[in-house]
């Protein structure tokens, strides 16, 4: 007993003599207190430190983005018009399905070459069970999701338990079931689906009533804002660093004027997609999945050091499992959008440069090719670089050689920016 009152004793004695190394202690424990107090000027500062440390975050694209519609409205005024937004929003909601699913794999440091195959051979399930079997249309998309989330277990059961390496077994997937997809299709290589149907209006229904808009833009503008004022009160509740008010509402703002926006521009045309309003209900399920449960946390820190995450009590083979799962499914899922995009499941379902755009769509929007970092969030943001950038060179008449160069160059500049950031992380050791 008096061993521990001499020793805080000592400390406090310690304390008391170095009130400056006290003082700094306090400071790197707490360094947005700072940037709060100093107002605008502490935030212009902890901006400059971010892109000093190689935080970049979603910068990059953001900016990407903005360069791309300044561009080819200048190049065509009808770039920005509302059936063209329109349009891109529908179109881009397959890929990024596959993408989102893309993004948990490449948390884990890992890759999945099969999601293009699998997409094809869920449609093909869904197709013949729908129109051959007579199945109703909503029981065949159930399977078809379920057996999308099967060969992803599969995948990872050989990738996990067996220790066969990710890329050897997903490129083994990618031709066994592109196969298994011809062989489903049959002889005509063909399966029409009932534009009307269930899997027809995936991508055909709008909500033409404007209040669905306006109503979902309001919505999300008023979860975000509550959502983020509540969860300041809770860290200033226990002493954690939280944002200012002010802060909350210019992001919400923000947040705002981009939701009111888009609400006005759908419609001008048909009103608000029912494939976008899915795929924004995904991306906000994955966000909270992986950034508020015990299971997000798992995956990350998979991605940051597997022997680390093994001694942490960590179930390094179900996490991997249910991982590749989880993109079998949304490989799955996306490939029901490409279907009903084209109202029918054919023999170049899956093939072509949909896994590619898939992979870039998740590593331009900012998901490390190397593990550890990233949000679902990254593959709206890379597929809407990717699929905009088709449609204006398509407003151009642009080659599709050409198509595949600019995307190809876009991919690069991505991965040499997520490098080089990487390398600026651990020179200021936070990598």
């Amino acid at each position: 007993m008096s061993t521990d009152k001499t020793s805080t004793a000592e400390q406090d004695a310690h304390a008391v003599e170095n009130p400056e190394a006290a003082a700094a202690a306090v400071t790197a424990v707490d360094p947005r207190l700072l940037v709060r107090e100093q107002g605008l000027a502490g935030y212009v500062g902890e901006f400059k430190r971010k892109i000093k440390a190689g935080e970049l975050g979603s910068i990059p694209v953001v900016i990407g983005l903005i360069v791309i519609c300044v561009v080819f409205q200048s190049l065509n005024s009808a770039f920005l018009s509302a059936q063209n937004i329109n349009d891109i929003t529908v179109t881009m909601v397959g890929t990024g399905m596959i993408s989102v699913g893309i993004v948990f794999v490449l948390l884990l440091g890992e890759i999945d070459l099969s999601v293009g195959s699998v997409s094809g051979a869920a449609s093909a399930i869904a197709a013949v069970l729908a129109v051959n079997q007579g199945w109703p249309e909503w029981l065949a998309v159930l399977a078809a999701v379920a057996a999308g989330a099967a060969i992803g277990a599969a995948h990872g059961f050989f990738f996990a338990v067996l220790g066969a390496p990710a890329f050897a077994v997903t490129l083994a997937g990618l031709l066994f079931w592109l196969g298994f997809m011809l062989q489903t299709l049959g002889e005509n290589g063909t399966i029409n689906l009932d534009s009307d149907g269930f899997i027809g209006q995936l991508t055909t229904y709008f909500f033409s009533d404007v209040a669905a808009a306006y109503g979902l833009a309001l919505v999300v503008t008023a979860v975000f804002f509550i959502t983020s004022f509540l969860g300041n009160r809770r860290r200033e509740a226990v002493g954690i660093p939280s944002r200012p008010l002010s802060d909350t509402v210019l992001r919400t703002v923000l947040l705002a004027v981009i939701s009111f926006a888009a609400a006005f521009m759908y419609n001008q045309y048909k009103g608000l997609p029912l494939a976008t309003v899915i795929f924004l209900v995904f991306l906000v399920a994955t966000d909270f999945l992986l950034r508020r449960t015990s299971y997000g946390r798992k995956v990350f820190a998979l991605g940051g050091s597997v022997e680390a995450s093994r001694r942490a009590g960590i179930n390094v083979t179900a996490i991997r499992i249910s991982v590749f799962a989880i993109s079998g499914g949304f490989a799955a899922i996306g490939g029901l959008f490409l279907a009903s995009k084209i109202a029918s499941a054919n023999q170049s379902a899956g093939a072509g440069d949909l896994l590619m755009n898939a992979i870039a769509a998740a590593v331009i929007g900012g998901t490390s090719l190397f593990g550890g970092r990233g949000r679902t969030w990254n593959a709206l943001l890379g597929v809407l670089v990717i699929v905009s950038i088709q449609y204006g060179l398509q407003l151009e008449s642009i080659a599709e050689p050409v198509k595949y160069m600019i995307t190809a160059g876009v991919l690069l500049t991505t991965v040499v920016i997520d490098s080089i950031t990487r390398k600026t992380q651990k020179t200021a050791g936070r990598a």
